[in-house]
């Protein structure tokens, strides 16, 4: 006779909080995936986390210096170097990528680096440039930022540079303690810049042909020399030291979490133990999920987050100077624009003073932005060559000094900008060099050393950029 009773279903065990979490919230315990991966959610939260750091160096691409570049390019030759803007964007990405990887794997940034493996002589040598590269890099976005300001409330240059380095100064404040929410109000201001010039976009009608632009073709010496200085310029050294430092503490913090959800995975596994052996046909999962969890890697979930927030990051960077170069090819074509104060006059001549309070507003937030990310690199540069900090603040007054005598004795604040990116140029390999020669060291890198395809692409790019740049300094003082 059968029998009809009915078992009592054995109650769902209580979800349990995270530990670690810091936000009190519950979270129940799910499975680990095949790759060894913590729970899901979790896991993408942690990561999403981790992503900003490009943000930051992103802005370094869309300086002031990039403007008077990108929009001379595209007045004089249309859009016929759209390819080289394409190019340079990739060999940034590349060169970013390595930088963030080199962070990652070692728990150092690169300046530490070089104090660390290089003779004392030759790390004060890199010091010295390096620092001269933060004071020119200063130099170019204080300016962009009064140019900016003189645009839209017509404020003399020497007052709105004041103003420019009060507003950086205070966006400063938040980098050491609250660098998330520095990290946060830099992609905000980057995202101002990308929608000033996608409203001069709908307003030009600049992607009509845009196509042809992608095909490598070059019109003459001029042009070479324009296409030279578009990739040249593209590799910020600053941001290649400054990269490294913001991601070097990343592998370690995530670590730190995923043994948080290996601690409570344990607990939870060991306080449901008489229901697992209640259900025997869940034996065998705490243990799956114990080995799958000690083959993650959090280095590798590190690096993968870095990959992804470059990608977001320096793309948007890059459509923002194609946009540059589009719309001033489809506003100014064949011309020959004197400086920032002409294209700013022009657009509103030709699209209306819509078109110009976006470009001004635009060149605004990049300047205050980078200045306060360029700032941002040279402590990290005197940090780790020197091993010695200054107030942030202080460091910002002594950055703003060389800009405010340029205007103050009235030079041409474009003619200044070209000069910084000389500067610029100057510290390319100093930044490269070390930076392909330590991610190839196993002894540094651990499993995330290069391969040999990717140390031969970094000496190949380190090396181009390199020539490219010394091309240019030859060029502006030999000519």
């Amino acid at each position: 006779m059968p029998d009809h009773r009915r078992s009592t279903p054995m109650p769902a065990p209580a979800p349990a909080s995270m530990p670690g979490s810091g936000s009190g919230s519950v979270q129940t315990v799910s499975a680990v995936t095949a790759a060894g991966r913590p729970p899901s959610p979790g896991r993408l939260a942690r990561l999403a986390g981790l992503c900003g750091p490009a943000f930051v160096v992103a802005v370094a691409y869309v300086d002031p210096g990039n403007f008077a570049t990108n929009m001379s390019g595209g007045a004089r030759y249309g859009t016929m170097l759209l390819w080289v803007i394409a190019v340079a964007n990739v060999l940034a990405m590349f060169v970013q990528a390595l930088s963030a990887k080199l962070g990652i794997a070692t728990g150092r940034n690169l300046p530490e680096l070089c104090r660390d493996h290089l003779p004392r002589p030759v790390s004060l040598l890199l010091w010295a440039q390096a620092e001269m590269v933060a004071v020119a890099t200063d130099l170019a976005e204080f300016i962009g930022g009064a140019v900016a300001l003189n645009l839209l409330f017509g404020v003399p240059l020497l007052p709105a540079a004041a103003i420019t380095a009060l507003v950086s100064s205070l966006l400063l404040l938040m980098a050491p303690r609250g660098r998330r929410r520095f990290e946060v109000t830099v992609a905000v201001m980057l995202a101002v810049v990308l929608a000033g010039f996608a409203y001069q976009v709908m307003l030009s009608g600049s992607l009509a042909g845009v196509a042809g632009g992608f095909v490598p073709r070059l019109a003459g010496p001029d042009s070479l020399l324009l296409a030279t200085g578009i990739v040249g310029a593209t590799v910020m050294p600053h941001v290649v030291y400054l990269h490294s430092a913001l991601t070097q503490h990343q592998g370690r913090a995530l670590a730190q979490h995923h043994g948080a959800v290996t601690r409570h995975h344990a607990a939870v596994t060991q306080h449901h133990g008489p229901v697992t052996q209640h259900h025997g046909a869940r034996t065998e999962r705490p243990r799956a999920l114990a080995r799958n969890r000690g083959a993650w890697d959090p280095r590798r979930a590190a690096l993968q987050a870095s990959r992804v927030d470059i990608a977001v990051a320096l793309g948007t960077a890059g459509l923002v100077n194609m946009a540059m170069l589009t719309v001033a090819a489809a506003t100014f074509d064949g011309s020959d624009l004197a400086g920032l104060e002409a294209v700013h006059a022009g657009l509103g001549e030709i699209l209306g003073p819509g078109a110009a309070v976006a470009f001004a507003l635009a060149l605004l937030a990049s300047g205050l932005a980078s200045s306060s990310v360029g700032t941002y690199a040279g402590q990290v540069i005197m940090a780790g060559f020197l091993h010695r900090r200054v107030p942030l603040l202080a460091r910002r007054l002594v950055t703003v000094l060389p800009a405010m005598a340029i205007l103050a004795v009235g030079m041409d604040p474009t003619r200044a900008l070209v000069l910084s990116q000389v500067a610029l140029s100057f510290g390319i390999p100093f930044a490269l060099v070390p930076l392909v020669v330590f991610t190839a060291r196993r002894a540094l890198m651990g499993d995330l050393v290069n391969r040999r395809a990717t140390t031969a692409a970094g000496v190949a790019v380190a090396a181009v950029i390199s020539a490219l740049n010394g091309f240019l300094l030859m060029e502006v003082f030999i000519g």
